[in-house]
């Protein structure tokens, strides 16, 4: 017996299709070359088809199985599009992290010296990333909170397919450049089904500390208004205030070396909403 690929077995079939037709006269010559063409038309469909399910196994089987952090519970991203908006001793084979007012954390920037720019291709940032999640002795912890390089790259995506992830924060400023790579981080979290808990404002507004006058440097509720568009909570607003910049870069948070203040109070309602907001989400 013959072996036919498909496109001979086509081929053979159109030959055959056209031969008939052309004893015909008229209509129904017309007809059958339109049935030649249906033909056609629906084997390319069926084909398309096939190759997309071919497509979406291949691709189901390469991605990586979620595995949960052991100790911690609750997973969340802190994240934008756009860099420069604010959001940012070894023992048995497990890192220690550094622990400030009660609060473990590790990064990069521990691990290499202060002017020592890490220029790395995408496979050592996936081994790096790997070993912050997963090499290091977080102990018992409520919450990780994952401070996301900006973008929506390789990164991202390694993250949220390789541990279970709780909910995203977005954070940006109200600039519209800062809003459009906002929204296509939002974007990219709900096409991994990742859950975007809210937005937040930060540089909201400055106020002059000398006549309290407000000045919305970067404008003015731009990310409130992309929330109302994306269907997603807005977290709350951070001001642009020199004691936040001041107490950041002496190591105090300002939640801490200046309780009572308006901006502490900014950070401290931002963190209820996403508490909120998880406990919603995890309903």
């Amino acid at each position: 017996m013959a072996l036919f690929t498909y496109s001979r077995l086509s081929h053979l079939l159109t030959i055959s299709v056209y031969k008939s037709s052309v004893l015909r006269t008229g209509s129904e010559l017309k007809h059958g070359a339109t049935c030649c063409v249906q033909f056609q038309r629906c084997q390319r469909s069926v084909d398309s088809k096939a190759l997309q399910e071919r497509q979406r196994q291949q691709m189901a089987r390469g991605l990586p199985k979620q595995k949960p952090i052991p100790g911690v519970k609750q997973v969340i991203v802190v994240a934008s599009g756009k860099g420069g908006v604010g959001k940012s001793t070894t023992a048995d084979n497990r890192m220690i992290p550094l622990t400030n007012y009660g609060v473990p954390c590790m990064s990069m920037g521990f691990l290499v010296d202060d002017v020592a720019p890490i220029v790395w291709r995408g496979l050592m940032v996936m081994s790096a990333i790997e070993k912050l999640l997963r090499q290091v002795d977080w102990g018992s912890l409520d919450y990780l909170v994952v401070d996301m390089p900006p973008g929506t790259g390789d990164v991202q995506l390694s993250i949220t397919q390789n541990i279970p992830i709780a909910g995203a924060v977005i954070v940006s400023t109200p600039q519209d450049i800062a809003l459009l790579d906002a929204r296509r981080g939002a974007e990219m979290f709900k096409k991994v089904n990742v859950p975007v808990l809210g937005l937040v404002q930060n540089m909201s507004v400055f106020q002059c500390p000398k006549c309290n006058h407000e000045t919305h440097i970067f404008g003015s509720d731009g990310a409130r208004q992309l929330a109302d568009t994306l269907g997603v909570t807005f977290l709350g607003d951070i001001p642009l205030h020199i004691t936040i910049r001041e107490t950041s870069d002496r190591g105090q948070p300002v939640v801490i070396s200046s309780p009572n203040s308006p901006e502490a109070a900014a950070y401290r309602k931002v963190a209820s909403a996403v508490v909120q907001r998880l406990q919603k989400v995890s309903s």
